[in-house]
């Protein structure tokens, strides 16, 4: 029963790794912190979020907090409301 049970727990395993159900832990980071930002980066173009991550990568505690949370949260609490 044990060998059976063994049997299967493998096969599931080389099922999801074979369909690709694990992710790299990069995509997957960066997948939450899109869904943590929320909408509010969809409203600004791939430049303007690139001049806040200019901005933020000058403050290291803005940066940790960019990775964590997100730009549009790091950028405003640190820096206020976006400009545009």
């Amino acid at each position: 029963m044990k060998s059976l049970t063994l049997l299967i727990f493998c096969c599931v395993i080389a099922a999801c790794l074979s369909a690709g159900v694990f992710v790299i832990r990069d995509v997957a980071s960066t997948v939450v912190r899109e869904k943590r930002a929320g909408t509010a980066s969809a409203d600004l173009t791939v430049a303007q979020l690139e001049s806040l991550r200019e901005v933020c990568e000058a403050n290291l505690a803005c940066e940790h907090m960019m990775d964590v949370s997100g730009i549009i949260a790091a950028y405003t609490a640190y820096y206020g409301p976006i400009p545009y």
